[in-house]
């Protein structure tokens, strides 16, 4: 008898099959247009089978640098792109981007496995595959080996913390939204539970996992956190967690708190002086990458993760990085409201249901 992960992922694989040819044959529309994303081929292993997308603005000058984003279960590389508007960032401000897309055969709901320790060691699986990727475009496009930079929402989210944690010395900076500790879970139901806030080890443990990954890192990529307060499928537990541990892992002192756009931010300065870790919780908001639809910071489009708060979290990590103007402080706006809930289940299919829904893969 095979065992209930094995049975989520077999449902988890018919119900994304099942939704996305009724889509398709109610709307007449072929799959999403991939935009102004094009293929990137990066030579080498590829061990962990992913594919890639990049945006390079015309005449981009050598010595660019590049932004890496992973996006979220169920999402492609094109979607979190028109939603969080990095191209639209890129084209203004003139850098790169790389995309890394999960496919089907590695996970069924195309999240990136965060959770399986084979992929996210830093000399095999997917974490292998984005850093050769990660070299290829350096090399391809001229782009500065200094300034190379990643972020992602959710499972994109948890997976930017594995890279962070295993490659530190090849990124300037990260931005994890909605994400999962790098080392919390190591299997499916570990990483339910993780997700929901359960289980999670303490800040020093993860801490711990980070320095064992990277035990001669003397130069740590600059952080900032993302996170809904009103989100039930990441609880704001894990993004507490990513901070202390990052903290405890530098030898930060207590954080200064202030607010951006009306919602709490709060910042670790190194002994210079800079802020080293931000960590920011929007009001309100649900599952999924803040952004700003309208007005001056306006950069995205709404949509299925992709949440109207009235802040764009694209403009202001690249301005916390230091590759776009940082963005004035404007009103707060609240956060769009969620989404009806779906008609109560029953039985197995509840649980199994409830189960995937709280993982992000299905919604």
């Amino acid at each position: 008898m095979g065992s209930l992960n094995d049975t989520i992922g077999r449902l988890a694989a018919r119900q994304s099959a099942a939704n996305s040819a009724m889509k398709v044959a109610m709307s007449g529309l072929a799959p999403a247009d991939p935009g102004v994303l094009r293929p990137f081929t990066a030579p080498g292993s590829n061990p962990g089978g992913l594919t890639a997308w990049q945006f390079v603005p015309a005449d981009l000058p050598p010595g660019a640098p590049l932004v890496v984003v992973l996006h979220g279960c169920t999402q492609t590389a094109a979607d979190y792109d028109r939603g969080a508007g990095w191209s639209t960032l890129a084209a203004e401000q003139g850098f790169a981007l790389l995309f890394p897309e999960q496919v089907r055969g590695n996970n069924a709901n195309l999240c990136f496995n965060w959770f399986v320790p084979a992929d996210i060691r830093a000399d095999a699986g997917e974490v292998l595959s984005i850093r050769q990727m990660i070299a290829a475009m350096i090399d391809t496009h001229g782009l500065d080996p200094q300034r190379v930079f990643i972020t992602g929402l959710s499972a994109g989210g948890a997976m930017t913390a594995a890279m962070l944690a295993t490659w530190p010395a090849l990124f300037a900076g990260g931005a994890i939204i909605a994400g999962v500790p790098y080392g919390a879970a190591a299997t499916v139901p570990e990483a339910f539970d993780r997700m929901r806030g359960h289980g999670l080890p303490a800040p020093a443990a993860l801490a711990a996992q980070i320095r064992h990954a990277s035990p001669d890192t003397v130069r740590w990529p600059r952080l900032s956190i993302w996170q809904g307060s009103a989100d039930k499928t990441v609880d704001p537990a894990n993004a507490e967690a990513i901070a202390h541990s990052w903290a405890l892992l530098q030898g930060l002192d207590m954080p200064a708190r202030d607010s951006v756009d009306g919602h709490v931010r709060r910042s670790w300065r190194a002994k210079d002086g800079s802020v080293a870790i931000e960590s920011v919780t929007v009001a309100g908001l649900g599952h999924g990458t803040p952004i700003a639809a309208q007005g001056p910071q306006a950069c995205g489009t709404p949509g299925p993760y992709m949440l109207e708060a009235g802040i764009s979290s694209t403009r202001r990590i690249a301005g916390f990085w230091g590759i776009a103007p940082v963005q004035a402080a404007g009103a707060a706006k609240p956060a769009a409201p969620a989404a009806p809930a779906a008609p109560a289940e029953t039985g197995m299919e509840a649980m199994i249901n409830g189960a995937l829904r709280q993982a992000g893969l299905i919604r």
